[in-house]
Formats: structure tokens, sequence, C-alpha cells
């Protein structure tokens, strides 16, 4: 690879053994990219606090300096971590302090979460504690290269924000933070930025639960491309991309999609395609609609539901909002529980707003920082639950061996009121 004077001297040593070692694992990535030169990034989104038994044995040997040296540098010995370089934010995490008492979670990981963010934080790491940092105050600018972790989070960079990163890892965003350059390869350069596949909406596409089935019928025949939606959908809002790519990262591997006339690089489809010739369009009709949602609800046989989960990506404050009007007044039904994820910050306005009283004297709850796949938690007995989210509908049967239903938001209400499932795609 080929590297600045600056990069060579922090290789060298010159800013201390943990840069030169995240210098190190950064050329070595590199080389196995086939990258020629490394990006200087000011942002970086990972994650070093989420707790696990490999953690817990690496701080209970050496402390967080050893932890971060074998998982978020790759090293062999334990090094002291300076601060960071550039703007650092850890992204959603294992279940933190309001969890106690509602999610069966090992309470020594709360403690130990707990202690990682004093480590991080004295070195300069925001703990946003988020899988969508950009709703609470992480926004980069368009043409901006970052790295960050998280899929659903990187598919809206790329696509809805028009900043450049790939999919990062653990290593690669902890030797970003403390030296501000990443690999320059994939979604950094122009040309891997252009649209790959036309997709053409032939079915209306207007409310939440159409763009995860789009995303879901999307990724599904993309997976790691790029596609280019064109058609019959409305103006979609925060909340609608999130679901959108956050489906199509799911069932494929979307780092990016441009939404002709709505997505910053994509004001046109030829915009879109750059000099490439545009293909023929694949389409999604009522058919690509029933397929998706047959397969995302193929996990469900028992119409009994004891959890839903709401908030994946992690919810908006309208969300927040929508299903406290939909919970005023009524209660969950008996053995069913109800929580909804959202970052910490926007639970705070929440509370501030009187959306969680509402939800909380209907039985239900706002929870923060993880979510049940990241941390691998459900209310206990769990056998079926029902969600929103295409996402968690595609990956949380397989972590946890439980049922799934999904549906719209309301649908969702309706199961956790009544606990029973009745959705159906109109």
């Amino acid at each position: 690879m080929i590297l600045t004077d600056d990069e060579q001297r922090m290789r060298d040593g010159a800013e201390g053994p943990a840069v030169a070692a995240a210098m190190d694992l950064l050329v070595r990535y590199g080389q196995a990219l086939d990258a020629e030169r490394l990006c200087t990034v000011r942002n970086v989104a990972g994650t070093t606090t989420q707790p696990s038994p490999v953690k817990a044995r690496l701080v209970a040997e050496g402390g967080w300096d050893r932890a971060f040296s074998i998982i978020n540098l790759d090293a062999d010995e334990t090094l002291p971590i300076p601060p960071m370089a550039v703007p650092t934010c850890q992204l959603q995490q294992g279940f933190g302090p309001d969890s106690v008492g509602t999610v069966p979670y090992p309470p020594e990981f709360v403690e130990l979460q707990t202690d990682g963010e004093a480590f991080v934080g004295a070195r300069g790491v925001s703990v946003l504690a988020t899988c969508t940092p950009y709703q609470v105050g992480n926004l980069p600018v368009r043409g901006e290269h970052c790295a960050w972790m998280e899929s659903s989070a990187v598919v809206y960079a790329n696509s809805v924000l028009g900043a450049r990163t790939n999919c990062e890892g653990g290593a690669s965003t902890g030797a970003a933070s403390l030296t501000g350059r990443i690999p320059c390869w994939g979604n950094h350069h122009d040309a891997h930025r252009l649209g790959t596949h036309l997709v053409r909406v032939d079915t209306p596409v207007s409310e939440f639960r159409d763009w995860g089935l789009l995303g879901y019928a999307v990724g599904d025949v993309v997976q790691e491309a790029r596609p280019v939606i064109v058609g019959d959908h409305a103006l979609p809002d925060l909340t609608d991309l999130k679901h959108f790519g956050a489906a199509a990262a799911s069932s494929g591997g979307v780092e990016m999609y441009h939404i002709v006339g709505v997505t910053p690089e994509a004001p046109t489809v030829a915009a879109a395609f750059g000099e490439r010739r545009v293909p023929e369009p694949v389409v999604f009709g009522e058919a690509e609609k029933r397929a998706a949602y047959d397969r995302l609800n193929d996990q469900g046989s028992d119409t009994d539901v004891d959890f839903v989960l709401l908030g994946c990506p992690h919810a908006s404050l309208e969300q927040i909002h929508d299903v406290a009007r939909a919970l005023d007044g009524r209660r969950l039904a008996d053995g069913t529980q109800l929580w909804i994820m959202a970052p910490r910050a926007l639970a705070v306005v929440a509370e501030r707003s009187g959306h969680t009283a509402v939800i909380e004297a209907a039985g239900g709850r706002v929870l923060t920082d993880s979510c049940p796949a990241m941390s691998r938690a459900a209310p206990v007995g769990t056998r079926v639950f029902a969600t929103d989210s295409a996402k968690q509908a595609h990956y949380l049967p397989a972590i946890l061996g439980i049922q799934a239903w999904f549906g719209t938001t309301a649908e969702c209400v309706d199961a956790a009121v009544t606990g029973r499932w009745r959705g159906e795609l109109s």
C-alpha cells in the first residue's frame, strides 16, 4: 500500500504502540482488499463496550486496555489505549440499567458494560448506544468518508446521507478511531456507488410495512449490488428509508441503494447509473409483494402471541408517538409483553413528551441501548413474537428459536392487546 508520511510515522510508532498496531492492522486489511491507499476519515461508528464472556475474561486479565487491544486492534499484547484521534461513537450494545427487572439479561454484563462506557468515554467516544446514530446527532455530510459498522446504519449513511463507508467490523473501526484512516475501496469510490439493477415498482408502496416488503424483496434479488428504485411509491420519510435499507441489508447484503428523485445521488435514472447502460427492470408487483410477505411470515404457525417487538432499527420519536396513540386507554393481554427499542437520547424525549407514560400505563416498555437479536434476550418463555421489523422477523427466529409474525405496527399493537395474531396482507 502507498502510505503518506504521516501514515508511515504512525506505523513506525511515533504516536505510540496502540496507534502503530492500528496502522499495522489497516495495512494488512488494505492489502487483503487490494486497496492502494487509505482514506482519511473523521467519523467512526463502532462497538467496544458490548459484553461477552470473552470480553469479560480479557477485562479480568488486563482491564479494558487489554480487551480493546485484542478485540479492536487484533494485537497480541495489552497496549495502553490513547484518546480517539477522530470523532467516534459507540453503536448499539448490550441491554443497560433500564432493562433490569424486565429483560432476562445477566446483571454482570450490565455492570461490565457500564464500566466499558466509562473507559471509552474518557477517551473521547460518544456513547450513543444505538443502531441509528443518524437519529441522535451523528450526521455525516454528503461525500464524507466514514468508517461505520452496523448494516442498517451503513446503508442509510451511503444511500440517504450520501456519505461513504463500507460495512466495517470491530477491529477496523477500532483502528480507524485511533488513526483517522480506513482502506479506500468499495463504497469510497465513485464507480462502486453507481446503480447495478433497475427496480420498477408496479404496486403501490405507501406505508411503513410496504417499504419493508419492498426492501426485503429487492435485497433478495440484488444481494450485495446497488438497486435503483423507480415507479409507484409515495415519498418516503426517515422511518420508511431506515426500514427499507435494513430489510434490503438483511435479505441480501445491500450497502447502498438509489431511489430516483429522493436519494442524493439519484436525481435521475441516468445519474444513478452514470455511464453504465440502464438494464432491463426487475419488477416489484403484487406477486413479488406477496412472496416477500409470505417469506417473512413462514416462521409463524401459532397465532397465540406472547411477545411484541417494535423498533428495529431503533424507533424514531414519531414511531414511539404512534405506538402511544395506539395504546392509549388500552391494556396488554395477560402473558404478552411489548418492548419498543429506541436510542436512549430519544427515549428521554419520549418520556418528557408523555409518550412513555402512556405506553407503560398499557403495560409496555420503552427500552434502550440494544435489541433482542443483539443481546440474545427475550421475555422468559417466549414462543411466538410479532414485529413490524422485517430485519427482526428475518433474524430472531434463528437466533432465539421462536416463531415470528410480521405485519403493520397497528397489527402488532393489536396482537399485544389481544394476545393473538390477526394480521394479513391487504
